[in-house]
C-alpha cells in the first residue's frame, strides 16, 4: 500500500497538480478583481433612492442571484461559444457581481448618515462622501464577507472541469485519478487536493483577520 501511495508524489505528479492550482488561481484572482469593480458600482446604483440606474441594478441582482452559477456557466460557455477558460472567468464575474454588490450595499447602509451630513456640512459633494467616508467604511464593515465570499470562488471553480472539462485544480485530480486505480491512490490525490485547498483559502481568511485588525486600530 505504501508503494501504490508514494507513486502519487512525483514530480510530474505534484507539476501536474500545480498547473492546475495556477490555472484555478488565475481565473479566481480576475474574476475577484473584476467583481468586486462591478459590484462596488452596482451596490452604488442600487442604494440610490430611485431612477433607472437603481433599477437596472436591482434586476440584474435578483435575476443572476437567484440562478445557480452552474446554470451561468452553462449558458456563457455554450451559447455565447467562447473558450473555457474566458467562459469561466466571464460567468464566475457575473455570479459573483451580483454576490458582492448585495455584500457591498449593506455595508453602504451601515455608515452613520450623521457622517454624510457633517460632510456635506464641510461643502464635498456626493462624489467625494461616498470616495473618501462612505466606502472605506463599509469595505472595512462587510471586509469578512466579501473575502468569504472570494475562497467561495475559489472553490466553486471545481465546477469547470465537470461543466466545460477546464483543467483546473480539481479537473488535474480527476484526470490523475484516472491513472491510478487503487482506492488508496484515490483518497491521497483528494487529500493532496483537499490540503492545497485548505492551505490557499485559510491563508487568504487569516490575511483579511490581519487586514481587519490593522484597520480597527487606524480606525
Amino acid at each position: 500500500m505504501s508503494e501504490q501511495i508514494s507513486q502519487i508524489f512525483t514530480a510530474n505528479n505534484m507539476k501536474f497538480l500545480f498547473d492546475g492550482l495556477k490555472l484555478t488561481l488565475y481565473i479566481s484572482f480576475i474574476a475577484i478583481v473584476l467583481s468586486t469593480i462591478f459590484g462596488t458600482i452596482l451596490a452604488v446604483f442600487r442604494n440610490q433612492k430611485r431612477g433607472p440606474l437603481k433599477i437596472l441594478a436591482s434586476i440584474y441582482i435578483e435575476i443572476v442571484r437567484n440562478i445557480p452559477n452552474l446554470l451561468w456557466i452553462y449558458v456563457i460557455f455554450l451559447i455565447f461559444r467562447i473558450k473555457s477558460t474566458p467562459a469561466g472567468i466571464v460567468s464566475f464575474t457575473v455570479f459573483t457581481t451580483a454576490a458582492l454588490a448585495e455584500i457591498i450595499r449593506g455595508g453602504l447602509n451601515g455608515v452613520d448618515t450623521g457622517q454624510k451630513e457633517a460632510a456635506r456640512s464641510q461643502g464635498f459633494s456626493k462624489l467625494q462622501i461616498l470616495r473618501y467616508i462612505v466606502l472605506p467604511q463599509a469595505i472595512r464593515n462587510v471586509l469578512p464577507a466579501i473575502v468569504s465570499q472570494f475562497v467561495t470562488v475559489i472553490k466553486d471553480t471545481s465546477f469547470l472541469y465537470s461543466v466545460i472539462a477546464l483543467q483546473e485544480l480539481f479537473g488535474k485530480s480527476y484526470i490523475l485519478m484516472g491513472r491510478y486505480g487503487q482506492t488508496g491512490q484515490v483518497f491521497t490525490i483528494y487529500g493532496i487536493v483537499a490540503l492545497i485547498y485548505f492551505l490557499v483559502n485559510f491563508s487568504i481568511s487569516q490575511f483579511s483577520r490581519w487586514l481587519s485588525r490593522n484597520w480597527a486600530k487606524g480606525y
